[in-house]
């Protein structure tokens, strides 16, 4: 019988990586390692990518910036993240979006609760871009134009 109680470790696997959005991401843990309960990917995003504006109100998303410097925008303004930096975008579907703004590729370790991101990247990894913004809706996201924020 296999231990549920049993830890889990992640060596640092270059071949584990997804293409996703035009970054790296790659599945620390995932849901069904943790019973639909949380998931970790760690982003590896080039400078200058990033993700457009989109809300996920059943999912709460946090980033810790392991290396290099994110711009991050809500409703509320631009937050500039430096390594060490932790963000929380809490349950409710406040609208983000995230850009690297530095000169080296930032990484990001991603934690989502519930799981179910980690899926949907799998899938956008190997999706065409005609079907990105439909897999994304099937996971509960919702997106805005490029330029929502100005």
């Amino acid at each position: 019988m296999k231990n549920s109680n049993a830890i889990t470790t992640v060596g640092n696997n270059e071949e584990n990586f997804l293409l996703v959005a035009g970054s790296k991401y790659r599945i620390l843990i995932s849901g069904e390692q943790t019973n639909g309960n949380y998931a970790v990917i760690e982003m590896r995003v080039p400078s200058g990518s990033g993700p457009i504006p989109h809300a996920h109100k059943d999912v709460q998303e946090t980033f810790y910036v392991a290396e290099g410097e994110m711009e991050f925008r809500t409703e509320d303004g631009k937050y500039y993240a430096k390594k060490g930096a932790f963000i929380n975008i809490p349950l409710g579907g406040a609208i983000h979006a995230f850009k690297n703004t530095s000169e080296i590729e930032a990484t990001l370790i991603c934690t989502v609760i519930p799981a179910g991101f980690d899926s949907m990247f799998k899938e956008l990894s190997v999706a065409s871009p005609e079907e990105v913004e439909a897999i994304g809706e099937t996971y509960g996201n919702q997106f805005y134009p490029l330029n929502y924020f100005e």
